[in-house]
């Protein structure tokens, strides 16, 4: 198994490479979650997003579209140098901004802060259970009481789960990328001292991709 830190390293170089290699590689219409997701947060009363592995921004850059307040972060400088190219050109810049950061690290945010996240197969990158965990309890702090968290993982039940590199916790590398394969158990943990609201099975993709995408709000 590779030390955890030479993976981070080695996955944050690859991405750099692929968005590089394939500026906008998702084009400029959103994730099927990420437009669940606006439903869900309008319907909250939600005014900010925060947006986890924003990418290019395709999901970012719809969420300030529809009159979000967005902040858009990752740990590749090229997304976030296209998603703030496309924000000017969308005419959005007023309401995005952008933060280079990696989930490993506490969010650079007050307590109580925003009143929505939102995370697209950010939570099922080459991220140890551990890191999984103190994710989400960051997420949970920046929230506001009622804030609604929505992500989507890639799940044990995915074509290529058990396929690839095995780098231990569920973590298997295939074409490149690692992805860690979230058992229910790992969400319904996850969701401890949450109200967890939904998790809705979906597949994206040519292989397909299997995934969950799960909602849960704060207690106010």
């Amino acid at each position: 198994m590779a030390d955890e830190n030479e993976l981070a390293e080695a996955q944050r170089v690859h991405w750099q490479d692929t968005y590089t290699a394939h500026p906008g590689m998702y084009g400029e219409q959103p994730s099927a979650p990420a437009v669940h997701a606006c439903a869900v947060f309008r319907a909250a009363g939600a005014r900010d997003v925060l947006e986890l592995g924003a990418g290019h921004g395709r999901d970012a850059l719809y969420f300030a579209r529809e009159g979000f307040t967005v902040r858009a972060t990752d740990f590749s400088a090229t997304g976030l140098d296209q998603l703030r190219a496309s924000a000017k050109a969308q005419d959005v810049t007023g309401r995005v901004t952008t933060v280079l950061h990696d989930v490993r690290d506490p969010l650079p945010l007050p307590d109580a802060s925003v009143d929505a996240v939102f995370a697209h197969m950010l939570l099922c990158m080459a991220l140890s259970t551990a890191e999984i965990r103190a994710l989400v309890g960051e997420v949970r702090r920046v929230l506001r009481p009622g804030g609604v968290f929505v992500y989507t993982v890639r799940h044990t039940g995915d074509a290529h789960y058990g396929a690839g590199t095995a780098h231990g916790d569920d973590i298997y590398e295939h074409g490149g990328f690692a992805v860690h394969y979230f058992s229910r158990d790992l969400v319904d943990a996850l969701a401890d001292g949450w109200t967890l609201e939904d998790v809705f099975p979906f597949e994206e993709g040519d292989l397909p991709r299997r995934l969950w995408r799960i909602t849960q709000t704060v207690h106010r």
